[in-house]
This record gives structure tokens, C-alpha cells and sequence, in this order.
């Protein structure tokens, strides 16, 4: 019996003939890809939420910008400290803001959205100190931002990999957190998968964009660091995670590798496949009715790891 792959969904397909018609990111220079990247959700509605408070953090090179999200449901919340996608080179706050608004609204947590310096101007470890540095100060400050004092990640693409990463700093240390959400995350530089050949062209994220992303952000750095590729590290006693990844994502086959590797290591782990979708559907529910269910339904998973 043969496997028939789910059709791509209509709305999607829609999306991506829309985006076939720009220039790759890495045929520009980073200021510029980010100023693109950003104006691609430009004047897009956003989910109405609690309160926005603009924060910094201090950092191991200076102050980190964050943005603190409140959703609407009152008492007392855990925190989701949350990274960026964007290759750990496009991205920032405002490209992120509605994710960071659902994450806050429908896992009924306090979420703090992490404005980590970008390569190649900051290349590795920038990324991953800042956002160390950044959960560090979530969880002195948990009872003061959310109230329950519960700390946990969450991020998407790269941000899937720094969260990835400090979930395991903080094992090593002894230190809990309440849980990990990593959203087609990246999580080995060090090989290619079988989806990478079947996903890298058409389907948003490109090959070449991931090799300028990576190259921008590696520089001379070794691959198989567990900071880089997650999937080396140590991964007993982590925190509990939810994992989702894409049907038509060059990222794909890692994230389905990392889920495993998590579950072997006794890690409790919730897995997520989205059928029909792509990179990126975690910013697309509202182009697509079936990123927004599948929008809903990780966060519904993690808001069940996050209150029971």
C-alpha cells in the first residue's frame, strides 16, 4: 500500500502563488530582507488582547527589548517567554505580534516576546545568550509578571531552536521550567532530512534561504554544537514539550526527529502533524481557515500542559 501525501491546502496554495511573485530574502542584503520580511504582515488585523507592555531585559551585550502580553483572562497565569522565527536574521516584535497575542489569549498565559539580536551582525551564541539571558529574568520575575510563578518557552523556526536549546540549559542546571513549545522547530544543523529534497522549492521556506540563514548565523561556529543542533544535546529531565510540525516543511523530518528523540529520552512529549500546511502557518490563520484550526490546536495542547 502506498501512502498518498494530503493535497496542500487550496488557501495556502493561494498564499504561496502570492509570495512566488517577490524576490528571495537572501538576494538582499539583511537590513533590507528584514524590512521586506516585516512588511509582509503589514496591516494585518491583530487578535485583541489584555494589556501590551513594552520591557527590557538586561543582557550579556546591553538591554533586550521585550514586549509583555496580558490576555484576557485574569487571575493568576503562567509565562511563556517566546522567540522569533526568522533564521535567527529577519524577525522581530512587530513581525510576531499576533502570535504572541494568540499565544498569550489562548493558552491563558502571561507571554513575554523576546527581541534577540540578529545575525550575521551578531552571529552565534548572540541569539542564544540574549535568549538565556531573557528566561533567566522571567523566571526572577516570574510571581510579578504572570503570578502562578511558572516559567516556559515557546518559539517558532529558529525560535523553535533557542527555546529547544534553553530548555536544555536549564536541566543541566537543575532548574525547571514548566514546559517547552517548539513550533517546526530546527533542531539539526549537522544533515540534511528526506523532506528537505521534497519541501525545499514551492513551499515558502527555500533551500537557499535556509543555507544564507544558517551561514549568517553559524559563521564558523561547529554544527554538531548542542547550542546549534538541539537534537546532540542532553535531553533527559527536560521539560515537558509540544511539538508541531508542517506536512510541506524543509523542516519537517527534524522536528519529527527531535519529538522521537525527546520521547526516547523519557521526555513527556506531545506531537503535533498539520497536514496540508506549511512553514510559517503559525502567522497564516488569517489566510487560511486551516492554519487557524491548526493555530488553535497547538495552542490548545499547550495550554493543557500549561494548566492540566
Amino acid at each position: 500500500m502506498t501512502y498518498a501525501m494530503p493535497p496542500l491546502d487550496s488557501q495556502i496554495a493561494d498564499l504561496l502563488t502570492l509570495y512566488a511573485k517577490g524576490e528571495p530574502l537572501e538576494t538582499f542584503d539583511p537590513p533590507t530582507a528584514r524590512a521586506l520580511f516585516r512588511a509582509m504582515g503589514d496591516g494585518a488585523p491583530l487578535p485583541p488582547i489584555g494589556s501590551v507592555e513594552p520591557a527590557v531585559v538586561p543582557g550579556p551585550a546591553g538591554d533586550i527589548d521585550v514586549r509583555i502580553y496580558r490576555p484576557i483572562a485574569t487571575g493568576s497565569l503562567p509565562t511563556v517567554v517566546m522567540f522569533h522565527g526568522g533564521g535567527w536574521v529577519v524577525g522581530d516584535l512587530d513581525t510576531h505580534e499576533d502570535q504572541a497575542r494568540n499565544l498569550a489569549n489562548l493558552c491563558e498565559a502571561v507571554v513575554v516576546s523576546v527581541d534577540y539580536r540578529l545575525a550575521p551582525e551578531h552571529p552565534f551564541p548572540a541569539a542564544y545568550e540574549d535568549a538565556l539571558a531573557a528566561v533567566r529574568w522571567a523566571v526572577d520575575n516570574a510571581t510579578n509578571l504572570g503570578g502562578d510563578g511558572r516559567v516556559a518557552v515557546a518559539g517558532d523556526s529558529a525560535g523553535g531552536n533557542l527555546s529547544a536549546v534553553v530548555a536544555q540549559v536549564f536541566a543541566a542546571e537543575g532548574r525547571e521550567l514548566a514546559g517547552q513549545l517548539l513550533i517546526y522547530p530546527a533542531t539539526d544543523m549537522t544533515s540534511g532530512y528526506p523532506s528537505y529534497a521534497e519541501n525545499g522549492h514551492g513551499y515558502f521556506l527555500e533551500l537557499p534561504t535556509m543555507k544564507w540563514f544558517s551561514d549568517n548565523y553559524v559563521g564558523a561556529a561547529d554544527r554538531s554544537d548542542p547550542r546549534l543542533s538541539p537534537i546532540k544535546g542532553r535531553l533527559r529531565g527536560l521539560a515537558p514539550a509540544v511539538v508541531v510540525t508542517a506536512e510541506f516543511d524543509p523542516l519537517r523530518d527534524e522536528g519529527i526527529a527531535y519529538a522521537k528523540a525527546l520521547e526516547s529520552s523519557g521526555v513527556p512529549t506531545t506531537y503535533h502533524h498539520c497536514d496540508g500546511l506549511i512553514h510559517g502557518f503559525f502567522a497564516m490563520g488569517q489566510h487560511s481557515q486551516a492554519a487557524q484550526v491548526a493555530i488553535e490546536e497547538t495552542c490548545a495542547l499547550f495550554r493543557t500542559l500549561l494548566h492540566g
